[in-house]
């Protein structure tokens, strides 16, 4: 097998921070390792993205950027710049915001590519904070009622008027029961017309 020429590793770790928050913490290198054993620079980028954001709003309250392995002298002067990202939402808008305060010159294009994938990633901790309620009976299931505003037009499942949508009102409960969700057709009551004699 042939010695990759670049590898870029991405990492995103959640936890609990208190009883209302989650701590993300991001994690970008990228290295050479053909670069191996040389003279040469194997490790060209280390940075990361530390942000709590609130578990009932999706609103991040603390952001922190640190570069541990960077190319120029001056390349950790922008780390600051990353606070920029407390009081934003993590929902409808994330991204292109976090495009229009971080992109280009107004900050790194690594650390800001970990901002910006960073919404998913809380909207995946949420579900999953959620789920470790439902495990240990501190939670009946994922959501209450029948919405799901961390998930609602995320995904063709979960667009208005989807099947996620249909299955919740059909009594679904997500957490709850087979892992993945059985077809919306598994929920629906049964009609008069399909009762068998």
């Amino acid at each position: 097998m042939t010695v990759p020429v670049h590898v870029r590793s991405i990492d995103y770790r959640a936890f609990r921070n208190g009883a209302d928050a989650l701590l993300v913490i991001g994690t970008l290198q990228d290295c050479r390792p053909w670069a191996a054993g040389s003279e040469a620079v194997e490790r060209v980028h280390d940075m990361e993205l530390r942000v709590t954001v609130g578990l009932d709003d999706l609103v991040i309250r603390e952001a922190d950027a640190r570069m541990h392995t960077f190319p120029h002298a001056e390349c950790p002067a922008i780390e600051p710049v990353f606070r920029g990202l407390v009081g934003l939402g993590v929902a409808r808008g994330y991204t292109r915001a976090v495009q229009q305060l971080f992109g280009g010159p107004a900050g790194c294009s690594h650390l800001e590519h970990l901002a910006r994938s960073l919404g998913p990633v809380v909207i995946q901790a949420v579900t999953s904070e959620r789920a470790m309620r439902v495990a240990t009976g501190d939670a009946p299931d994922l959501i209450s009622g029948t919405s799901s505003p961390w998930a609602r037009n995320t995904c063709h499942v979960w667009a208005d008027g989807g099947v996620a949508l249909a299955k919740l009102e059909a009594g679904w409960r997500p957490g709850v029961g087979p892992y993945p969700s059985p077809p919306l057709g598994s929920f629906a009551p049964a009609r008069p017309h399909d009762a068998q004699p």
